[in-house]
């Protein structure tokens, strides 16, 4: 072995010591996460989904009031997810952070609930506690190790750029010295058969090499959030620019007209806009000049092809919109992050890939280890040899 190869077999297994704990529970949490979706709907399945009927919706605001009632005063909604699917309840939730100097994700979180609404009947099919949840837990888990996330996340964010390190000094490792066909079989295939010691190694180095793009587009996803400035790096990169991003200021007006629905009105008015989307978004104003945003979304998974329309409190009218294909590269690159990190953005295969990804990733701290710890104790028979 070069001399070369010996300082990166140290920086990756000093990297690899530094980070391994929280690089395997990151991947594992992440593993967990990816069908998160299909699981809990499996779960819920009461809840969420509803007897199909040949009528139309109730007004929102009526299934707002049905649902608020259910989740009491105490519990304001903030937030609903309609869905265009005739079987499907809409969702009405309820989220308010705790403490910000809180140590763990249980005092940062005073609660977050959601009101399942049949919105042919108004009848709440159930509530859900996503404080509690499992896979919401193993979503902050891996978000932040459970800890408040201006603490967990910067841990988790280092801890992935040196897991990125290790994947490139991880390839350096692998690059066989001479391209034959033994090097090479040695390199892409496990040999089963071969003693436990070498098994290890294989299971760290070969899963390792054929999961690396999929586990450095992971990384590379999971730090846009975790580190601010890598964020900004991706944003300038795919922009070419250093302008940040246009922002529109929008406010509702006090003295505007009032109307007896204002909901209802703008609701409607965007369900007529947003005709041909899998499912529409609404925020509900958290502020006397807060407007109501309402976002389309154009698939059933996806969360990045959106158009956005913000309407008045008081009257219910349109106040801006803005459509998804005139944002820059870096916003659109940014706003696709969530998708392209759970692999949604390729539907199922991408699912799938992403998956793989995570499970082979959260593999190699442990293979590693052991790798580490059979040569350590090579070292110590040696000396006492």
């Amino acid at each position: 072995m070069t001399n070369f190869k010996k300082a990166v077999r140290k920086i990756h297994l000093w990297l690899g010591l530094a980070s391994g704990l929280v690089v395997f529970i990151v991947a594992i949490t992440g593993c967990l996460y990816v069908f998160q979706k299909e699981i809990n709907e499996s779960y819920y399945e009461e809840l969420f989904f509803i007897e199909k009927r040949n009528t139309t919706a109730l007004p929102l605001s009526v299934l707002l009031s049905s649902a608020q009632t259910t989740l009491g005063k105490d519990k304001p909604v903030n937030f609903i997810t309609c869905h265009r699917q005739a079987d499907r309840a809409w969702e009405f939730g309820a989220y308010k952070e705790g403490d910000k100097s809180a140590l763990t994700y249980f005092g940062a979180l005073t609660y977050h609930q959601v009101a399942c609404v049949d919105p042919y009947t108004g009848k709440v099919t159930g509530v859900i506690d996503y404080k509690y949840n499992f896979f919401n837990m193993v979503k902050y888990l891996h978000w932040s190790l459970l800890l408040n996330t201006c603490y967990g996340q910067p841990i988790v964010g280092y801890a992935t750029l040196l897991f990125v390190i290790m994947l490139i000094t991880g390839m350096i490792l692998w690059w066989p010295k001479k391209w034959n066909q033994t090097n090479i079989n040695n390199s892409l295939r496990i040999k089963w058969n071969a003693t436990f010691k070498r098994l290890v190694y294989d299971l760290h180095k070969v899963p390792g090499f054929y999961a690396m793009s999929i586990a450095l587009i992971i990384s590379l996803t999971g730090m846009v959030w975790a580190l601010d400035w890598f964020q900004k790096t991706v944003y300038v990169v795919a922009t070419q620019s250093v302008t940040p991003p246009v922002y529109v200021a929008t406010k509702s007006t006090a003295t505007a007209v009032n109307t007896t629905s204002p909901l209802d009105i703008a609701f409607d008015h965007a369900s007529r806009l947003f005709k041909k989307e899998e499912r529409i978004g609404v925020s509900l104003p958290g502020s006397k000049d807060g407007y109501y945003s309402i976002l389309g979304y154009r698939g059933k998974e996806t969360y990045y092809n959106f158009d956005e329309l913000r309407y008045d409190q008081y009257s219910g009218q349109l106040l801006y919109r803005r459509n998804y294909d005139p944002k820059n590269r870096g916003e659109q690159l940014i706003g696709m992050n969530y998708d392209i990190h759970v692999g949604a953005v390729l539907g199922l295969p991408g699912k799938i890939m992403a998956f793989v990804g995570s499970l082979v990733a959260a593999s190699l701290p442990v293979t590693g280890t052991l790798i580490w710890i059979g040569r350590k104790r090579k070292r110590k028979y040696v000396a006492v040899v």
